[in-house]
């Protein structure tokens, strides 16, 4: 399973049996979310989609909970 380590935002592939404490992020969906592919790349076009704030703002949310992955 992939996760999003919450201090890098990189992300970090898992296996479910040895999975960290996570995050999970429930939302509704706009014009302009993060595909893997995006995520994989991270450059300044994934980071200018209006999907990034989510995923950002999930992360800082998560890491200040002691939260290491979402």
């Amino acid at each position: 399973m992939w996760l999003i380590n919450t201090e890098t935002l990189a992300l970090e592939y898992v296996l479910p049996e040895k999975a960290p404490a996570y995050a999970i992020l429930s939302h509704t969906w706009g014009g302009e979310e993060i595909t893997l592919a995006d995520f994989q790349r991270l450059d300044i076009t994934t980071k200018a989609k209006s999907g990034f704030a989510k995923i950002k703002k999930t992360c800082e949310l998560a890491r200040a909970d002691g939260i290491p992955y979402a």
